[in-house]
């Protein structure tokens, strides 16, 4: 199959993952059914669709006109069967459980077509243990999106114990078709490519600030206002290569023997978990959040994120 031979595209889930990446598909041209457990989930998830489509056209990613024929793309079912009964390509973004997972993609693979690709955008789980569900397990790949999937640029696209070439170079297709930015991981290691880097930066962090060495509020400065302007324009080995390879080798020989390596999460997270303190959706965690410090900070990102998407489109 090409990527030409796609025009049906199956999305399941409704979810914050699950609205996005219909939404990304309908853009795209392509026809969607989008799987929920209920008619409400479906509701809830075409309001989704059509707030995204409006942020985007409010902010001229997309022209107003696009909203409507990319809403009647899509089509709710809360039938799995007929969700996937005629897809080329099937995206799961369902709950993060891994026997929710294999049994989504065990009956998907009894309904779908033979020769439909079965996609997964689970943010961590092994292709290889998904596909162990199915009769083709060759045909079965990570998508993974990255949140929000309509203004994050990012797909992790993970290669299985046997997923095939054609497979691989067709999600690949596909993603960029989507306007996507795709990655390919050529091996299912945990945590892909993207967590592993996040949890790193995330793991010295927390040892720094256990150790009291720096407050919460300066560790997060020094991060915003330094490197992390860099890393939207270098990643970490472009950088190096502008500092100097011989600077960062000289670095690392005096300063990783002191660096968090513990293999164990962090007692500061822990007990924070353990107090009930998990952060904006408890009001506090590392720090005490309100509504409306909530709002704002998720508006000052949002209005981020499209800032560079318009700059991608230039």
């Amino acid at each position: 199959m090409n990527l030409e031979d796609i025009k049906r595209i199956s999305v399941l889930g409704t979810g914050t993952m699950g609205h996005g990446i219909a939404l990304l598909c309908a853009l795209a041209g392509y026809e969607v059914r989008m799987y929920g457990r209920t008619e409400v989930s479906i509701e809830r998830g075409f309001k989704q669709i059509q707030s995204g489509l409006q942020l985007l056209a409010d902010n001229s990613i997309i022209e107003t006109s696009q909203i409507r024929p990319a809403v009647e793309k899509i089509t709710g079912v809360t039938s799995l069967d007929k969700a996937v009964l005629d897809a080329e390509f099937v995206i799961e973004a369902v709950a993060e459980d891994l026997n929710v997972k294999k049994d989504i993609f065990q009956e998907v693979d009894r309904c779908a077509p033979p020769e439909a690709i079965l996609a997964s955008n689970t943010s961590g789980f092994s292709p290889t243990l998904l596909a162990e569900a199915t009769e083709r397990p060759e045909k079965v790949v990570i998508t993974h999106f990255w949140n929000p999937p309509h203004l994050l640029p990012l797909v992790e696209v993970v290669r299985g114990e046997k997923t095939s070439d054609d497979t691989m170079k067709l999600a690949l297709s596909l993603i960029r078709k989507l306007g996507k930015k795709p990655i390919e991981v050529k091996k299912a290691i945990p945590g892909f490519v993207g967590n592993r880097l996040q949890l790193a930066l995330l793991r010295e962090a927390l040892y720094i600030v256990e150790n009291g060495w720096a407050s919460v509020e300066d560790v997060d400065a020094a991060v915003k206002y330094s490197f992390g302007r860099r890393l939207a324009v270098t990643g970490p080995l472009e950088s190096a290569d502008l500092g100097g390879l011989d600077i960062f080798y000289s670095i690392q020989s005096y300063l990783n023997k002191d660096l968090c390596n513990s293999v164990k999460p962090s007692n500061l997270l822990k007990e924070k978990v353990e107090e009930g303190k998990l952060g904006t959706k408890s009001g506090s965690g590392f720090y005490n959040w309100q509504d409306d410090k909530v709002m704002t900070i998720k508006r000052t990102r949002e209005q981020d994120l499209i800032r560079r998407m318009k700059e991608d489109l230039l």
